[in-house]
């Protein structure tokens, strides 16, 4: 394989790294403009001349053999030569490409989206995916270029540290002011007040079980899979129930009950070692940085 990646242009390359990226090859020909057949013949073509079978074709998608995996590193290093060769030729340093990354629905869809349009009129050849959702990609199969987990991952080729500690707290709707003082005075067990919290059976975190940590044994009476729809219903007075202060701070619909009583929990950054090198890595993961920085008080409010 070595020798036959020396003498191998971009071009033969850029076709297998969408696929490995996107996971078929639909979405790879879309990534490229290009339609699937052209995906698929130009894979074929690569596979035949390392004689290695780069990807298991699955029902759900292509996924990548442990060949495949060993040339995603330098497919990856072509790939940001191509976009240091652009750059130069442009006359200037922006950056190209694809970004995908893998967030919790609350932090993507409060924090980053309102924010990650000062990152993309900076970067504005860059294509990027916020996959914002009750779950996450993995960066170790190379699902994602990077992921905001809520606990630090222990296997697999990753790069991981703590992007922020954030905090979580009791909120209430803010037009009932019967419910904010019964909260106050005794448990929720017994105050007669619905509680709002995720489903059980499908939690997709052990993080996100913290009802327990209010009240022992505290159970909800309404649920759902989505942090977002939680806040909503606590705002249109279904019920009271646990938030990420990052995520309820400054809505006049919501006020905090039991200030004094808070949930610690931490955000996690995590990306594949063999991307991190890659500009438009870094250029995203110190983007997040400074905004995380900025907006502290969000997140562990005083």
């Amino acid at each position: 394989m070595a020798a036959y990646l020396q003498c191998m242009d971009w071009d033969k390359l850029q076709y297998f790294l969408m696929v490995a990226r996107h996971g078929t090859l639909a979405r790879a020909g879309q990534a490229l403009h290009v339609d699937a057949t052209t995906v698929s013949r130009r894979v074929s073509a690569l596979e035949a001349a390392l004689e290695q079978t780069l990807f298991e074709r699955a029902p759900g998608g292509f996924i990548l053999t442990a060949a495949g995996r060993a040339l995603v590193p330098h497919a990856e290093a072509m790939a940001a030569a191509a976009a240091r060769i652009h750059s130069v030729r442009e006359g200037g340093s922006a950056l190209s490409g694809q970004l995908r990354v893998s967030v919790s629905e609350g932090f993507g869809g409060s924090f980053i989206a309102p924010r990650l349009g000062g990152f993309t009129t900076a970067h504005p050849e860059l294509e990027i995916d916020l996959v914002a959702s009750s779950g996450f990609l993995n960066p170790s199969r190379r699902e994602a270029d990077m992921a905001v987990l809520l606990a630090r991952p222990r296997k697999g080729p990753l790069i991981t540290r703590k992007l922020s500690d954030y905090s979580l707290g009791l909120y209430a709707p803010a037009d009932r002011l019967d419910w904010q003082a019964a909260v106050a005075e005794a448990p929720l067990s017994r105050a007669g007040i619905p509680v709002i919290g995720y489903v059980p059976d499908i939690l997709y975190a052990p993080e996100l079980d913290y009802l327990g940590e209010i009240e022992p044994g505290l159970r909800a009476g309404v649920r759902s899979s989505s942090i977002l729809a939680q806040r909503r219903m606590i705002a249109g007075g279904a019920g009271v129930g646990v938030l990420p202060c990052f995520l309820a701070a400054g809505d006049p619909a919501l006020v905090r009950v039991r200030p004094d009583q808070s949930i610690g929990r931490s955000f996690w950054l995590a990306l594949h070692r063999d991307v991190a090198p890659q500009p438009r890595i870094r250029a995203f993961i110190d983007w997040l940085d400074a905004e995380v920085q900025k907006s502290r008080g969000l997140f562990v409010p005083a």
